[in-house]
């Protein structure tokens, strides 16, 4: 299992105007179940190299507009899947900035992909 935690990626997204408007910060916790082809070799090329998945997510991130967090991890899910040698992504977006009428720490959501 190849995790990455609290990855803070901006963003524009959200149900409110004013948070597509003004942006704000989402953090990511991503969990990849990997070949062990990597595990095996000890080669970067035989495995996920974090830095690509990093630049995924900037990119899904920096290119759309989503209204729930659910969207964006779903579609964060889809792109890691689609893109690496990877049987399973977990995807959890939290979102710190919650404008709520209650103090809450953050609100958040989580997708998992399996390859088929």
């Amino acid at each position: 299992m190849i995790e990455i935690e609290g990855l803070e990626v901006p963003g524009f997204h959200g149900a409110l105007e004013v948070e597509r408007r003004r942006g704000q910060r989402f953090v990511f916790d991503i969990q990849l179940t990997a070949h062990d082809a990597g595990v095996r070799s000890d080669k970067l090329a035989d495995t996920v190299d974090y830095t690509e998945v990093v630049a995924l997510i900037r990119d899904v991130s920096d290119q759309n507009r989503f209204n729930l967090i659910e969207a964006l991890a779903a579609s964060v899910a889809d792109a890691l899947i689609e893109r690496f040698p990877i049987s399973r992504a977990r995807v959890r977006v939290r979102k710190p900035e919650v404008r709520l009428d209650a103090p809450v720490e953050f609100t958040a959501a989580t997708v998992e992909r399996t390859r088929r």
